[in-house]
């Protein structure tokens, strides 16, 4: 979750209090702020098979200290390895492969670290580097729209913050590939805090040791992890633990961690953890991380999908759906960004639109059709159409997340939603839950431990709607996410008849069925070529699309977005 719009874009932050340290510094450069986009050939050919981070958080000095020891492995030849790293951080030493190397061997001008190599990696070799660094981390003006690191305090004056990097990328805190290929196939974390806080993070809680000087390190191993989504979080800390059976048969913890004094709310929000897992094991599959864990963490800001530390603000907010919108949406990413990954941001609409989809689909799973219709509409109204889902090339982060940039923004949500909506009416629901498991798991038939993470696509999503359907919707996803503008019904009627006719942007092919209701009985109109003629007596009632399965046009819709 990132720039969003509608929904989303309504819901207040949670407060945080006021510290020294001005947000939005120090300042960034451009290139840090730029995450993913075109990476050069040398940077690709880099694979991160292991990141053990040693940091240690001094939130008195506002400031962060690590050892990164980075096991990579290259494709290419290298003579000098390029690591993503803020300039904010000072670089006071490195090694390779044991040796160091003395500081004429490195400069990181823009944020992004150059070392020249003693010895030059040819294609194949495996190499460990070590890099010491410290610094004042960038301080987000308002997470998560937002990235960098909030600074808070609880109620009593303790230290309390979070990370959150979706927009401008891992490099605000450690040395890293900042590119969705970058992500490391296992992570070691070692977070060393003031005595009285606690420092949940990503994976499994290896050990907790207590330091001769009362600070201790929480010391977190976990698996495939995104680059942006490796955590921090601080704060003193109360946790609720429960052991979760999963349908599949395996078992694995939930934990909560949230602020001394709020146990009522942590436990009403705890309450919702079990019935969300089963609602996604039902219907997508197995929980991906469940040698791992569920975790939530609240954090001084709104919420980020950080893997099994999901970053929750919503100061425990529900609406008349009876569930916590953000709890929802945040651990659909589990499965949704975190198992199935995007290759590149420009294929970003999986992650958000799928996410965006789960909260009227668990609407619809605990109160019928009439919670999901209520939903969908919401969601409807924030479409903005500016731009397509997909651009064709390989943006950055924020190219796709502002539409002032350019991008489909808020769209990759609610539109995406909504052509989610449309495919799932199309081809039904069997059809489209055994698409989602491909994409997913990149298999039909997911069971704990026969599948891996994946990174995934649009195009390998359009091939697995035509690989379970056996039909080729290549139409139906070049209008709705190469094209702006929204398909739209037309009618004609006249002498007995009524026409129907799709016009597509582009006059593109969109032979999309239709429902249409005639004096109260609905039928499924087929639209070989985009359009139909019916036989229907002058005077007769019609209603086209009577149940709102289409996304398509609307003038009502404009006028009323025109009016707000």
């Amino acid at each position: 979750m990132k720039a969003v719009g509608g929904v989303l874009a309504l819901t207040l932050l949670a407060p945080q209090a006021a510290h020294a340290q001005r947000p939005g510094l120090p300042a960034i450069t451009p290139l840090t702020m730029r995450t993913g986009g075109d990476v050069e050939p040398a940077r690709m050919a880099l694979r991160l098979d292991h990141a053990d981070l040693t940091i240690d958080v001094n939130p008195d000095a506002k400031t962060l200290s690590g050892v990164a020891t980075l096991s990579l492995t290259t494709s290419a030849p290298q003579s000098k390895l390029l690591i993503d790293l803020d300039k904010n951080f000072t670089v006071s030493a490195i090694s390779v492969d044991g040796r160091a190397l003395p500081s004429s061997a490195w400069t990181n001008p823009e944020g992004r670290l150059s070392i020249t190599l003693a010895r030059p990696l040819r294609a194949g070799a495996k190499t460990v580097v070590k890099i010491t660094y410290a610094g004042m981390p960038h301080v987000a003006i308002r997470a998560p729209w937002d990235d960098g690191i909030v600074w808070s305090k609880t109620r009593d004056g303790k230290p309390w913050l979070s990370t959150t990097a979706q927009g401008y990328g891992c490099d605000l805190f450690w040395p890293c590939l900042d590119f969705p290929q970058g992500e490391p196939a296992a992570v070691d974390l070692h977070i060393t805090v003031p005595a009285g806080l606690s420092a949940p993070s990503n994976g499994v809680l290896v050990k907790k040791e207590q330091l001769a000087d009362g600070r201790t390190t929480w010391h977190w191993r976990s698996g495939s992890v995104n680059p942006y989504l490796v955590s921090l979080n601080v704060a003193p800390y109360k946790e609720i633990t429960a052991t979760y059976t999963s349908r599949f048969g395996n078992k694995f913890p939930m934990t909560y961690w949230y602020l001394p004094g709020r146990e009522r709310q942590a436990e009403g929000l705890f309450k919702e953890f079990a019935p969300i897992l089963d609602f996604f094991e039902a219907n997508v599959g197995p929980y991906p991380w469940a040698n791992e864990k569920m975790g939530v963490v609240e954090t001084p800001y709104l919420g980020m999908e950080h893997q099994t530390i999901n970053a929750y603000g919503n100061e425990y907010r529900k609406d008349a759906t009876g569930f916590d919108w953000l709890l929802q949406h945040e651990f659909a990413h589990e499965w949704f960004g975190n198992q199935m990954t995007a290759a590149r941001w420009d294929d970003f609409w999986l992650h958000e639109g799928y996410a965006q989809y789960m909260q009227p689909l668990y609407g619809r799973w605990r109160e019928g059709e009439a919670r999901y219709a209520v939903m969908m509409e919401e969601f409807r109204m924030s479409i903005a159409n500016r731009a397509p889902l997909i651009s064709g090339r390989n943006p950055t982060s924020e190219e796709v997340y502002q539409d002032e940039n350019g991008g489909p923004g808020g769209d990759i949500y609610m539109k995406g939603a909504w052509i989610l909506h449309t495919l799932r009416n199309t081809i039904g629901d069997k059809a489209f839950w055994e698409v989602t498991r491909r994409v997913v798991y990149g298999r039909p038939d997911p069971l704990p431990g026969n599948f891996k993470p994946r990174f995934s696509s649009s195009d390998e999503f359009i091939e697995a709607v035509k690989i379970t359907t056996g039909k080729d919707y290549g139409w139906f996803f070049d209008v709705y996410l190469r094209e702006a503008a929204l398909p739209e019904l037309l009618m004609e009627r006249g002498a007995g008849r009524m026409t129907l006719r799709w016009k597509a942007p582009k006059d593109k092919p969109f032979p999309l069925p239709v429902e249409v209701q005639v004096d109260g009985v609905v039928q499924l109109v087929p639209m070989t070529g985009g359009t139909a003629t019916l036989s229907v007596p002058d005077g007769a009632h019609v209603v086209l699309d009577p149940y709102s399965r289409i996304l398509k046009r609307s003038e009502a819709v404009e006028a009323a977005q025109r009016r707000r």
